[in-house]
C-alpha cells in the first residue's frame, strides 16, 4: 500500500464553463497525475448560484468524490427536495440544525483510507451562519477517536478571518482551504504546526468574467448601481483553479503541494 495519498481540491465551480473546465482537467490529469481523491466546491455550479441535483450527479460522474458548498446552498429548490440524498455533498456545518444535509462527513478513498471533509462558513459579511465556526471546528475534531486526514473548506469573505481559521486549526487538521471570493491567492503554505493553508483556492469558470459572472451585467451593476440580471457565460476561454497535495497516511500531514492555475479554450461542440 502506498504511503501517501494524492488529493485534488478545486475552488468554486461557476456555471457551465466551470463544469466543462473541471471535466477537461480531470480527463487529462486525474489518471495521469495519479490523483486518489477529488474535492470541489460546488455552490455556484448551477447558473452561478446553487447546485441542482442533476449537476450534482454530473460532477460526480467526472470523478469528483466530494462536493462542498457555501452561502448559495439554498439557491436551488433541489436542495430542499434532494438535500439529504446528496450524500457526497457537505454544506456549512454552522447552518441551522434543521438544514438538509450534513456539514462534515467521513469518506473513503479508493484504497480504503478514511478522509474527513468539513465545510464551515465565516461570519464577516456573510449571512445564514447560526454558530461560531471556530468552536464548531472543535466539536468536529472530537468526532474522531483518533486523528484522521481532515480537509476543511472555510467558505468566507474576509481574508483575515480565513487566516485566523488556518492558525486556529493548525496542527489539528490536514488542510484548511478558503473559498468564496473566486480569486486564487498566492499564500499556499504549510503553517508552523503542519496544516496546509490558502486564503482562497480560486474559481473554475469563465476566464473573461467578473468572478464567473457575465462582464456586461457585472459592470452595469457595479458602475451604475442599476439592476442587471445575474448570468454566466456559456462559451469562451475557461479557467481552472485547484490545489494538488500529497498526504502522508501515517502522520496525516501534507508532504508536497502545488497551486494549479490553467486555462482551456471551450469547444462549443
Amino acid at each position: 500500500m502506498a504511503e501517501s495519498l494524492r488529493v485534488l481540491f478545486f475552488g468554486d465551480i461557476v456555471g457551465p464553463l466551470g463544469r466543462k473546465a473541471v471535466k477537461k482537467y480531470l480527463t487529462i490529469h486525474k489518471q495521469a497525475d495519479h490523483v486518489d481523491f477529488v474535492i470541489a466546491n460546488g455552490e455556484n455550479t448551477t447558473h452561478g448560484h446553487g447546485l441542482s441535483y442533476d449537476h450534482y450527479q454530473e460532477l460526480l460522474s467526472y470523478g469528483i468524490d466530494v462536493l462542498t458548498s457555501g452561502n448559495h446552498f439554498f439557491n436551488t429548490p433541489d436542495v430542499r427536495r434532494y438535500g439529504n440524498d446528496m450524500v457526497k455533498q457537505v454544506r456549512p456545518y454552522n447552518f441551522d440544525k434543521d438544514a438538509p444535509g450534513v456539514g462534515t462527513n467521513l469518506f473513503t478513498a479508493m484504497d480504503g483510507t478514511p478522509i474527513r471533509v468539513s465545510n464551515l462558513m465565516g461570519r464577516v459579511y456573510m449571512n445564514g451562519v447560526q454558530t461560531n465556526p471556530f468552536y464548531d471546528l472543535d466539536d468536529i475534531i472530537k468526532m474522531d477517536d483518533e486523528k484522521v486526514i481532515h480537509i476543511v473548506d472555510f467558505h468566507a469573505e474576509a481574508t483575515a478571518e480565513k487566516r485566523v481559521m488556518g492558525e486556529y486549526a493548525d496542527g489539528r487538521v490536514t488542510a484548511v482551504f478558503g473559498t468564496h471570493t473566486h480569486v486564487q491567492t498566492n499564500d499556499l503554505k504549510l503553517l508552523s504546526k503542519g496544516t496546509l493553508f490558502v486564503s482562497d483556492a480560486g474559481m473554475n469558470g469563465a476566464y473573461y468574467s467578473s468572478l464567473g459572472d457575465d462582464l456586461d451585467s457585472a459592470m452595469r451593476r457595479t458602475i451604475t448601481g442599476m439592476p442587471a440580471a445575474l448570468s454566466v457565460p456559456r462559451t469562451g476561454k475557461m479557467l481552472v483553479n485547484a490545489i494538488q497535495f500529497d498526504i502522508n497516511k501515517e502522520t496525516k500531514q501534507v508532504t508536497d503541494f502545488k497551486l494549479i492555475n490553467e486555462t482551456y479554450q471551450d469547444d462549443p461542440s
